[in-house]
């Protein structure tokens, strides 16, 4: 039975399936809806006077999001490889500006595009999530038209933000490039394929590989391992300070400074992951024009700076991208296709084959998953066991007894403590995660 857009909603928030992006109320020309903040980050407050078109159900990431008609509708044919989408090259590499090289949280090659097409005059201005606004502890969408307001966003940002929710304030005159995560990505090439004006107004779609977000209840409870007082106000809150891979810092009124380096600080997940990462099979941004993730691998570890895996979906940004080099504001290596894949199996992994067998058990518990159009064509019960520990895992870290445990371990000892977990647990299970991913197949759904 079909939806109307009050009961879509209202269904995809109570069951816990809204990634938050925002979309609905960007869809809404009376401007009425908006998006508030709560423990489970951003959720739609629908007005019931809304102008939100039916065109939202086929788009909201919560809900349904069909990948292969996306594709053939986009790029007019299915990819190569499932696994990390159309490619048209692949490089690893960096800005050769060491400021933003070093205040990024990778090797600054999406800031330094964009900077590239404000100051090139392709785009009139910029859509970044940048952290501290409206006050340091959150992190909020803007539109940027300077390069030192674009080098100001530079940072990774962990938390849920609503970003699509932005679309209400784009003018269809203009032209504008944004980055966004996976999800919403695909949500905007929907609506342009639908002709929306101020989705349209988005000449270039830039985004991040993307594994996992915390909601934001886990800064507070971060600050409590460590003896910070609630009403010790926070000041600056960076997710990836320092040299790459970089580290939380956060810095209070008091002027109590915490530092935990990310490898450390990533104790935060099992107990507050967001369901959307649980939930969506796109880690590789495949709807972007341009995607970027860290180049993981001991090469690059060892040099202690930050590279980047960079991957162009299109002849019109590869060309961009060589330009970048010639003039020397990119250092690019070109790279095997494969690189786009090899340098995050682990998490590859986790989005297409975990969260095609997450989404489905709650299906088989009666609880609402969203539909992508397509499932892995084999998945071994191996698999299948490795996934039910994770879930498992995380199921518990959301209780109120785990989470107790975690308010008594200090963080000098849950850090490193869950960071040798974390690699003794992906040492047994690379084997079973890695078996069968290279010859990834998919079934496409039947309309």
């Amino acid at each position: 039975m079909s939806l109307d857009v009050n009961e879509l909603i209202q269904l995809v928030v109570k069951k816990g399936t809204c990634t938050g992006c925002g979309l609905c109320v960007g869809l809404d020309e009376s401007g009425k809806s908006s998006m508030r903040d709560t423990p489970l980050g951003p959720r739609p407050v629908i007005d019931k006077n809304h102008t939100i078109p039916e065109l939202i159900s086929r788009c909201c990431a919560g809900h349904e999001i069909n990948y292969p008609l996306l594709y053939l509708n986009h790029y007019g044919k299915y990819p190569d490889s499932w696994l990390t989408g159309i490619i048209s090259r692949v490089y690893t590499g960096f800005c050769m500006d060491e400021k933003i090289r070093r205040n990024s949280s990778s090797g600054g090659v999406l800031t330094a595009v964009l900077c590239s097409l404000l100051e090139s005059d392709r785009i009139d201005a910029a859509i970044v999530v940048t952290q501290g606004v409206p006050e340091p502890e959150k992190a909020s969408v803007v539109i940027v038209s300077s390069a030192a307001d674009i080098q100001a966003a530079s940072q990774s940002v962990y938390v849920p933000v609503s970003t699509l929710d932005i679309l209400s304030k784009l003018d269809p005159a203009k032209r504008y490039a944004m980055t966004c995560l996976p999800e919403q990505a695909a949500a905007l090439r929907l609506l342009q394929k639908h002709g929306h004006e101020k989705a349209l107004s988005i000449r270039y779609i830039l985004g991040p590989y993307t594994g996992t977000a915390i909601y934001p209840a886990a800064i507070d409870t971060f600050k409590r391992i460590n003896g910070i007082h609630k009403s010790d106000r926070v000041v600056s809150l960076k997710w990836r300070a320092g040299e790459w891979p970089g580290y939380l810092e956060i810095i209070t009124q008091s002027g109590k400074v915490l530092r935990s380096p990310k490898v450390y600080y990533n104790f935060l997940i099992p107990f507050f992951v967001t369901n959307a990462s649980l939930q969506s099979m796109d880690f590789a941004n495949e709807f972007a024009d341009l995607a970027v993730g860290d180049a993981w691998s001991p090469e690059f570890e060892s040099q202690g700076q930050g590279f980047s895996v960079v991957v162009s979906r299109n002849e019109a940004m590869t060309a961009l991208l060589e330009d970048l080099q010639m003039k020397g504001v990119l250092s690019l290596k070109a790279e095997p296709v494969e690189s786009a894949f090899s340098m995050h199996g682990h998490m590859i992994d986790f989005k297409k084959r975990g969260s095609y067998i997450r989404n489905q058990t709650r299906r088989k518990l009666g609880m609402k998953a969203p539909d992508f159009g397509y499932k892995p064509a084999r998945i071994g019960f191996k698999r299948i066991m490795v996934e039910m520990v994770i879930s498992t895992i995380f199921v518990l870290g959301k209780t109120p007894l785990f989470r107790l445990i975690l308010f008594l371990l200090p963080e000098r000892i849950i850090g490193p403590l869950f960071n040798n977990l974390r690699l003794r647990w992906k040492k047994i299970s690379k084997k079973t995660k890695r078996q069968g991913l290279e010859s990834y197949e998919v079934i496409i759904s039947e309309e």
